[in-house]
């Protein structure tokens, strides 16, 4: 079946995946998370290919799952949340649990759930005009995969996840250990491509094992059991039932993204 919300390219051993809903910043929806998963499903069964990159087509890497579209799939229940969240992140982690290798290419922004994919992946360069962030709390929205604690201290962590902080810089983010390296503008992927040919270049089987051991040491660490109750949380949060969430959800479904957070931002201009 031909993808309509990716592209998957090979070039010799490297796949590259290519999000590609520019006109919405490559905001993940249900199509794409089908798009990703069969994409990578096709590429672990195929022995020739010894990485991958990911990246996004147009100004940005990925502004996250498209809350639109979750708002017009009309959630209510607990088990609709449930199946929802689950399904994001795994999408997610199937980045950090892939049998192959996997590089962030990053321009623009990459921000929740794409901040977490960057995350996710085993090595991240970006460009310069890189931003990143989690902004999900502006939205009255929960974060899906809490893995930004297991990269920054505490404090660090929560100034960003509790302020919604949506505009890390690059400098920022190789100075967190969030990004490995930083490149000039627009040379993320071929710096990621040339990455991937260096890991291409290893014994594959010893590569396999030895990721497989970094991951086991942060299992053991507690990881698998943390990112299980970020999302039972995730799960609470969106099924909270608040008049502010209900009016925000309202004005995002009948005016947009923009008027829903100008509500908010008039809101709390008013309380103070």
């Amino acid at each position: 079946m031909p993808y309509t919300t990716i592209e998957l390219v090979r070039e010799g051993p490297v796949a590259i995946i290519s999000l590609n809903r520019p006109k919405k910043l490559n905001a993940i929806n249900a199509t794409m998370i089908e798009e990703i998963n069969r994409a990578l499903d096709d590429i672990e069964a195929n022995d020739s290919i010894l990485a991958i990159v990911v990246h996004g087509n147009g100004r940005a890497f990925c502004s996250g799952f498209d809350l639109q579209a979750g708002v017009a799939a009309n959630r209510s229940t607990e088990a609709e949340w449930r199946a929802a969240i689950d399904a994001d992140l795994e999408l997610i982690m199937r980045f950090w649990h892939s049998s192959k290798p996997t590089i962030a290419a990053v321009h623009g922004y990459a921000l929740a759930g794409g901040f977490e994919i960057a995350l996710a992946c085993d090595m991240t360069v970006c460009d310069s005009t890189s931003r990143f962030g989690e902004p999900e709390l502006r939205f009255g929205s929960s974060i899906v995969a809490l893995l930004l604690p297991w990269y920054v201290n505490p404090k660090r962590a929560k100034k960003m996840l509790l302020t919604g902080q949506d505009r890390m810089s690059a400098d920022e983010a190789l100075q967190h250990g969030i990004v490995n390296e930083i490149v000039a503008d627009g040379e993320a992927l071929a710096r990621g491509l040339a990455l991937a040919r260096e890991v291409a270049l290893m014994d594959p089987d010893s590569v396999s094992m030895t990721r497989q051991a970094i991951n086991q040491t942060y299992e053991i660490m507690g990881l698998g059991k943390s990112l299980r109750m970020g999302a039972d949380t995730s799960v609470k949060i969106e099924t909270l039932e608040t008049e502010l969430r209900k009016q925000f959800n309202q004005i995002l479904r009948s005016e947009g993204m923009k008027a829903a957070l100008a509500w908010r931002e008039a809101r709390l201009n008013q309380d103070d």
